[in-house]
């Protein structure tokens, strides 16, 4: 399982609540698509129980010190940042705003977003794209993150009640 999140914003007891979830849940990675704003809400994410691959977001404007904080039990990059998990292509981005060309590249079995702020799950291009909505909750007031079975590429959306 993949526990995924993006903009939690400081937001430290959803991201304390949704890292309860993924270490129950037995994710074995989580993925980030950015906007943690801060190292010290990034720190909440050191008590998961797997590694973390993350993005930088618009708003995370201490990248130095996020470097570091997310160093010390995952990864952190500027976007796009692809990898390959579980023989699966993954792209992970903030913004939506080269989603189109990811999609139409078909190169990807699943794109990660963020910055919306809105839940997605949809096939498109042969591939499966996934924005988790914002777990900071502080714009639309629901917060939310997703898990990714990612041998069966099923997705869920799940409300956070911190």
């Amino acid at each position: 399982m993949i526990g995924i999140l993006s903009d939690s914003h400081d937001n430290r007891d959803a991201i304390r609540t949704a890292v309860r979830l993924f270490n129950k849940k037995g994710c074995r990675l989580v993925l980030h698509a950015g906007d943690f704003v801060a190292p010290f809400a990034a720190n909440e994410l050191e008590a998961l129980a797997c590694p973390v691959k993350a993005v930088f977001g618009n708003c995370d404007g201490e990248k130095e010190g996020l470097r570091i904080t997310v160093g010390a039990f995952g990864k952190i990059k500027e976007a796009p940042y692809v990898f390959r998990y579980e023989g699966r292509e993954f792209l992970l981005t903030h913004t939506h705003f080269s989603l189109d060309s990811y999609i139409r590249s078909e190169r990807y079995d699943v794109i990660v977003y963020g910055h919306t702020h809105r839940p997605e799950v949809r096939q498109s291009g042969g591939g499966l794209i996934i924005n988790p909505g914002e777990t900071g909750g502080w714009v639309t007031g629901q917060s939310s993150v997703a898990l990714l079975d990612p041998s069966e590429l099923e997705v869920e959306i799940i409300s956070l009640k911190p």
